[in-house]
């Protein structure tokens, strides 16, 4: 059930005077969300049901939100008579505070290619015809998470090819990219949405709001792991001239597993190759586990380059069996800094022309991850696009002459696979038959509760199947 805040002040002001502004004998108003185009050929869908449950499942309008939201109002437009209070006291009255709506939508974790509906709002009482676009505002910060999931999906797919060109399987794949966003973010709230989107792809993250909502929304018991790790304040607290002694301290404190010290404090390349490579070199090549060094400065492509290049000399190499050359098994980096869709694969083209394997690295991402995008970045939308007034179809659609890559969509609308190519019927001429759409919330309740493995099943990589 629904648990928070006042619905009724979850929207734009100009929306509350739109109950005014529809046709008469409006009775009902059908909507829908779209990636008009951006910067990805296709959206990964994940977050509606994030969405449906925290704030639109079970009773979420009451008599005391109605009175409150009704003081709020006058005050913010300095009069009385723009809020639909009899509108918002009928749902209370005719259903109990539920929601009188129809959201049809793509199955999450499906990938979709832009231009394609993804999800349908409509009225399910003909005295509610306006409820349908109050719901907009809240409704497409779904662009949130399903940008994330398809950024991190983008850069999973990056990894996969330089995986699949340079190494001998794919099994490290769920691991290479952690999320380190949390700090980053704009609220715990954001963090947790659009770290629960990137574990869509994969399950190594420090975020662990994201966790949470994984786990509360999409009923993931654990969907996230970590290993103990280095910062650099548990390193020079020691002192610069102790550094040696903070990395053996995080060797002997965590004999085993996988560990990753940060080791840029001061001079990356005499750590390599002087403390890892040399003071500790048979602790680190003794040790059951792995360890991940960290280099945390500088231009990324040289100083993995250059990294590897020194522990490849200290600790060995071998050659797999697509000729390329990896680390011990038990060591590994791990790149965190400026780390986005473009720098990753500079640096795992730059690896590959190098002769290294990308098993030989994990990277971190947090603002090129979680905040490196906005609701442009795949343009998405929320358009009416039928209503029925007077009894009468309208097919309602906006088509500027200045920018047509905003003209809408028209009427009723089906999403169906047609000789494998996603496509969107409109003006009702589909065959609801073949409709990919599912009903996953009908008056506040929820239809379709999607589990968290299904999204990652739904959003597999063609190379991992």
């Amino acid at each position: 059930m629904a648990t928070s805040g006042n619905l009724l002040l979850m929207t734009d002001s100009y929306k509350v005077t739109h109950h005014f502004q529809y046709p008469p004998n409006t009775t009902n108003v059908f909507s829908y969300f779209e990636s008009r185009g951006g910067k990805f050929e296709y959206t990964v869908f994940f977050g509606l049901q994030y969405f449906l449950k925290r704030y639109l499942e079970g009773q979420v309008v009451t008599e005391e939100k109605i009175e409150k939201a009704k003081v709020f109002f006058e005050k913010h437009f300095g009069r009385k008579d723009i809020f639909n209070e009899k509108g918002w006291k009928y749902i209370v009255e005719k259903h109990g505070g539920k929601l009188p709506i129809r959201i049809r939508a793509v199955p999450e974790g499906y990938c979709i290619p832009f231009k394609n509906v993804l999800f349908t709002v409509e009225n399910t009482d003909p005295e509610c015809y306006w409820i349908t676009n109050y719901l907009e505002t809240l409704l497409v910060q779904v662009w949130y998470p399903m940008t994330v999931a398809t950024n991190s999906r983008e850069q999973k797919a990056i990894i996969a090819k330089y995986l699949h060109e340079t190494a001998e399987n794919m099994d490290s794949l769920p691991f290479m990219l952690h999320d380190f966003g949390f700090r980053g973010s704009t609220s715990v709230e954001s963090a947790g949405i659009g770290d629960a989107s990137h574990l869509v792809n994969f399950k190594g993250t420090d975020t662990l709001a994201g966790i949470e909502v994984a786990d509360r929304f999409y009923g993931c018991d654990m969907a996230g792991f970590s290993i103990p790790a280095a910062e650099h304040s548990t390193i020079t607290a020691w002192g610069k001239d102790g550094e040696t002694e903070a990395f053996k301290n995080m060797l002997t404190k965590f004999p085993t597993g996988a560990v990753s010290v940060v080791s840029d404090s001061y001079d990356v390349f005499n750590a390599c190759e002087n403390v890892w490579g040399g003071v500790l070199h048979d602790l680190v090549a003794k040790r059951e586990g792995r360890l991940v060094i960290r280099p945390d400065s500088g231009d990324p492509p040289e100083i993995v380059l250059k990294v590897l290049g020194i522990l490849g000399n200290k600790f060995g190499t071998n050659t797999n069996g697509k000729g390329f050359k990896q680390l011990p098994p038990n060591l590994r980096i791990i790149q965190g800094d400026g780390i986005d869709i473009l720098m990753l694969d500079k640096i795992l083209g730059r690896m590959k022309d190098e002769g290294w394997s990308a098993e030989n690295i994990v990277f971190g991402s947090g603002g090129g991850l979680l905040q490196k995008l906005n609701r442009d970045t795949q343009k998405c939308a929320f358009k009416c696009s039928w209503a029925s007034v007077g009894g009468k179809d309208v097919n309602v659609y906006k088509d500027p002459i200045t920018d047509p890559g905003k003209k809408s969509k028209k009427g009723k609308l089906t999403l169906e696979l047609k000789e494998g190519v996603y496509t969107t019927v409109q003006e009702g001429k589909g065959d609801s038959s073949k409709d990919i759409l599912q009903t996953v919330f009908e008056n506040g309740k929820i239809l379709k509760d999607f589990t968290f493995d299904e999204v990652r099943k739904n959003a597999k990589l063609p190379l991992e199947s």
